[in-house]
């Protein structure tokens, strides 16, 4: 129960984009995060993402590498930081891809963080809840 006083940012909903072609990740990660305190949204391309980032302006984005179509993760990342509505918005890379050449192109593109599949849920909830805080 809020205390008399307390300010509305204290309850507010954080947001989270889960972008990923696999529908087994998405759902996962939308039991494994949705909470009282938290609102999970779910994209599963590129495009899609950026759609739902303009709409929802997450606290934090989950994006997968690999992707069918025409837009990669990658690309959605940068389409991001180049829109200045959704430039600042934290960015966790889930990947399959773990080469150093993909770690490399993520931090060049200032991504908060880069964790490959399999994962460990633990590992990725300190990981949202590092960046959501």
């Amino acid at each position: 129960m809020r205390q008399f006083g307390e300010s509305e940012a204290c309850c507010k909903v954080k947001k989270i984009l889960v972008v990923d072609d696999q529908p087994t990740i998405r759902q996962l990660l939308e039991v494994s995060l949705d909470g009282p305190d938290r609102k999970v949204f779910l994209a599963d391309s590129g495009e899609q993402a950026l759609q739902l980032a303009r709409r929802e302006a997450p606290d934090l984005v989950i994006m997968d590498v690999m992707m069918p179509g025409g837009m990669d993760g990658f690309e959605a990342v940068q389409r991001m930081r180049s829109d200045p509505a959704i430039k600042d918005c934290p960015v966790l890379i889930l990947t399959a891809k773990d080469q150093q050449s993909e770690r490399g192109r993520a931090a060049e593109m200032q991504v908060e963080g880069y964790l490959s599949k399999p994962f460990r849920l633990d590992v990725l909830q300190d990981q949202v809840d590092k960046f959501i805080a």
